[in-house]
């Protein structure tokens, strides 16, 4: 008879410590999970910061908190972060308790290992008593966005033709001052002419200043990326090592370009994300139109839209009608007799070409970013 009573009172407790434990377990728990920044380049390190707070007066024995995140977020994490990695997604788990009003902040840092956008969108949380009696799950949602540009490349790691490219881009900057456009002051020098002296700064130095003026040339670039391994080629990126390195090649441009004070835009010919329109970015300066650029090459997806050979015809008719004169630089990983054509076309009308070559027997190591 006392046994019997033992296991009754027992089973009581069991049901009573479920009832009270388990079946609050999730309410009041809040969780934030916030990024340090939400745009870097392919090989950078971002934070992940998560908290999660118990706003009510009984603890929770245990709750499980499971996100789904790409597979190329590496994460350097210790034992507490469980990780199932596949080939697209990885599952992260982690177990723990939370005392009475109680909240815990932990940090993760992981490396974007590959260009992309993704979106983060739920955290699942369940909870339960001590003994599993009464259990509950959630879906939160963290409504969040990484974008990860391309690499950008050391000058080492480009291909020659690009420093021949860099080389003319220089030339070409600097062709006539314009009197109107005034960088600051200068020492006078033998051949400055008497109008160009700066009365308030000589007062001021103690020598004669003038006035240090700009350059009128205004040359602007138009990168194009071809994202066809070879002419015959349609619909899916079959190399996409290559595919990467080519847009590597073209941020590492335009980085380039834009922190030489220079006009550049951006165009290619593969679909890009939610939208099957050809993307053309005009030449622009600055930061913001770099960043600008950046997401564009974030959202390229390696699936052909139109030949190479239909875009250069296009822009070489829009160039034709509307009359002005840029400098392209083309990466690509072939030029076809129909695409050399239309590049013959951009030249007669005036426009400077130029072409960097995307080699497919060179491997590209996303990896080591």
């Amino acid at each position: 008879m006392e046994l019997l009573w033992f296991l009754v009172v027992g089973l009581l407790l069991i049901l009573a410590q479920g009832i009270v434990l388990g079946v609050p377990a999730l309410k009041r728990i809040s969780y934030q999970r916030e990024f340090a920044k939400k745009q870097c380049y392919a090989g950078d390190e971002l934070e992940m910061v998560e908290k999660i707070s118990n706003e009510k007066r009984l603890p929770v024995p245990w709750l499980r908190l499971e996100a789904m995140m790409p597979a190329s977020f590496i994460f350097h994490t210790g034992a507490e972060l469980g990780i199932s990695r596949g080939d697209i997604y990885q599952n992260h788990q982690s177990l723990f308790s939370l005392k009475p009003y109680t909240r815990i902040t932990r940090k993760h840092f992981f490396t974007c290992q590959h260009r992309g956008v993704y979106p983060l969108e739920t955290v699942t949380m369940t909870g339960g008593d001590l003994l599993g009696v009464y259990s509950s799950a959630r879906k939160q949602p963290v409504s969040e966005q990484i974008t990860v540009f391309p690499a950008l490349l050391a000058d080492h790691e480009m291909p020659t033709s690009y420093e021949v490219w860099q080389g003319e881009l220089e030339v070409s900057r600097w062709i006539v001052e314009d009197p109107f456009l005034i960088l600051g002051v200068r020492e006078y020098g033998a051949s400055d002419p008497m109008n160009r002296i700066h009365w308030t700064a000589s007062a001021r130095t103690g020598q004669l200043q003038v006035y240090k003026q700009g350059y009128s040339s205004d040359p602007q670039t138009l990168i194009i990326l071809n994202i066809q391994e070879s002419s015959d080629m349609w619909s899916v990126v079959t190399k996409p090592g290559m595919a990467e390195r080519g847009l590597s090649y073209a941020a590492t441009a335009v980085n380039d370009a834009v922190s030489r004070g220079l006009k550049t835009g951006f165009m290619h010919n593969a679909y890009t994300l939610g939208s099957n329109s050809l993307v053309r970015i005009d030449a622009d300066y600055g930061v913001l139109h770099a960043e600008y650029i950046m997401q564009a090459m974030a959202e390229v997806q390696l699936k052909c839209l139109m030949p190479m050979e239909q875009v250069l015809m296009d822009e070489a008719d829009r160039q034709l009608h509307s009359g002005e004169h840029q400098d392209y630089l083309l990466i690509t990983p072939f030029v076809s007799p129909g695409m050399e054509e239309q590049l013959s076309r951009l030249r007669i009308g005036g426009n400077k070409v130029s072409i960097v070559y995307v080699d497919s027997a060179q491997e590209y190591m996303e990896a080591g970013r």
